[in-house]
């Protein structure tokens, strides 16, 4: 086995990693079922797909206002216990869900209030995550670790629909919250039996206000965090964007069946798996992966600019395929590079922003792309977002490179 693959495989090597591994498993596809059948209920009682769209906006809506309050928390208490905290409010948000429907008492009300939150519970959650995993096993083999975790969000983002469509056709959906409460507890338990952490540099004693502002000063002084930052904005308007809308890529560039909508959704997520895979099995080198980060990017724009030549969906199904593997490579990528290089103490604050940027920024994209091919057609959008990315990822990587040789920050002047 070479060197590369031992340092992979080194990270299961930690008892209290492979805790953390197994609580993320359950964790993970008991968000991703919950959210498929609150979904899947706003549709059941309004048949409105208004609704639905109302219901998803609630689950993702209060990361902008919550998520970097939440990382400030995160800097300042124990993240083993604010990630269980977490983990026992989305138990508790999921058996109200199944007492309710039990009962017969779920309606759109419930579903609206429950739906709100999750969301906030749920922006709390993503930065007591990041910042526990750092704890958890040594720096050099941390990407490894991040791409491990990163493939079971994948897996999850597939598999828990999947069980709770399943649940839902042969079962009740009152079973179905009650085995997605079950996932969330069984992860409770196994992150609070996590007992050794490696120690950090906890944020020093200050106002909310003087620790958020603290967190921003920081994140713009730092030059490679403010770049992965940059770059995850691009990411997030072209890959994550694009891939978002693939029920408009299906309908507006092919024949909008919903077996073509399948194969492109089925081979997005094989594509994200295996970027995460790739990524899992690499050294942790910050030279390398912004390097990826960049290819990455820039590829992805130029395989976006082919989907105009290539009508059919076979030829699709393979650039819609690198395109999520080139968006997942570059997301895991920069979390990775900005947790390596990230002080201890503003670690929370940093990856609260990151989230509000990864999570928040295809939510607005996708809003500015359904408008812009409104007016202008759906190809010349997709031309002109991938233009956009090529071009801005060009600029970024020629300040860098004019960073990295003068030792002088173009960026921030």
């Amino acid at each position: 086995m070479n060197v590369v693959a031992e340092q992979s495989d080194s990270i299961f090597k930690h008892r209290h990693f492979r805790r953390y591994f197994v609580a993320c498993c359950a964790a993970n596809l008991g968000i991703w079922t919950s959210r498929f059948l609150l979904g899947w209920l706003a549709w059941d009682i309004t048949q409105s797909a208004m609704w639905v769209g109302i219901a998803s906006a609630l689950m993702v809506l209060p990361a902008f206002l919550l998520a970097p309050f939440f990382g400030v928390l995160a800097d300042r208490i124990n993240t083993k216990v604010g990630m269980s905290l977490t983990l026992l409010g989305q138990g508790i948000i999921t058996g109200l869900a199944a007492l309710t429907t039990w009962l017969g008492w779920f309606s759109l009300a419930w579903l609206l209030g429950l739906a709100l939150v999750n969301g906030a519970v749920a922006s709390a959650y993503t930065p007591m995550r990041m910042s526990l995993v750092p704890q958890l096993v040594p720096r050099s083999i941390l990407p490894n670790a991040i791409a491990a975790t990163a493939v079971v969000f994948n897996v999850s983002r597939i598999l828990g629909p999947a069980l709770a469509g399943g649940m839902i056709t042969y079962t009740t959906v009152t079973l179905a919250f009650s085995v997605s409460t079950l996932l969330f507890i069984s992860a409770m338990f196994l992150i609070l039996r996590i007992s050794e952490l490696n120690p950090i540099k906890r944020a020093e004693d200050d106002s909310v206000l003087g620790q958020l502002r603290s967190g921003l000063q920081f994140t713009l002084a730092h030059p490679v965090i403010r770049l992965v930052l940059l770059l995850t904005v691009v990411n997030a308007l072209l890959g994550r964007t694009v891939l978002d809308m693939l029920p408009a890529v299906a309908g507006m560039l092919f024949d909008g069946s919903p077996a073509t909508l399948a194969q492109f959704t089925a081979t997005a997520g094989v594509g994200a798996i295996i970027s995460s895979l790739i990524m899992s099995r690499l050294e942790g080198n910050e030279a390398r992966m912004e390097q990826m980060i960049f290819a990455s990017l820039l590829t992805s724009g130029i395989v976006v600019l082919l989907l105009e030549w290539f009508r059919q969906p076979q030829m699709a199904t393979v650039i819609i395929f690198y395109l999520s593997l080139a968006a997942t490579m570059a997301s895991n990528c920069g979390q990775a590079l900005m947790q390596l290089v990230v002080s201890d103490d503003f670690r929370g604050r940093v990856t609260s922003l990151w989230t509000v940027i990864a999570m928040g920024v295809p939510a607005i994209g996708t809003f500015i792309m359904g408008i812009v091919a409104e007016q202008f057609g759906f190809v010349t959008c997709l031309k002109g977002f991938a233009v956009f990315a090529i071009l801005f990822t060009t600029l970024l990587y020629i300040l860098a490179k004019t960073y990295t040789e003068t030792e002088e920050d173009p960026i921030k002047g």
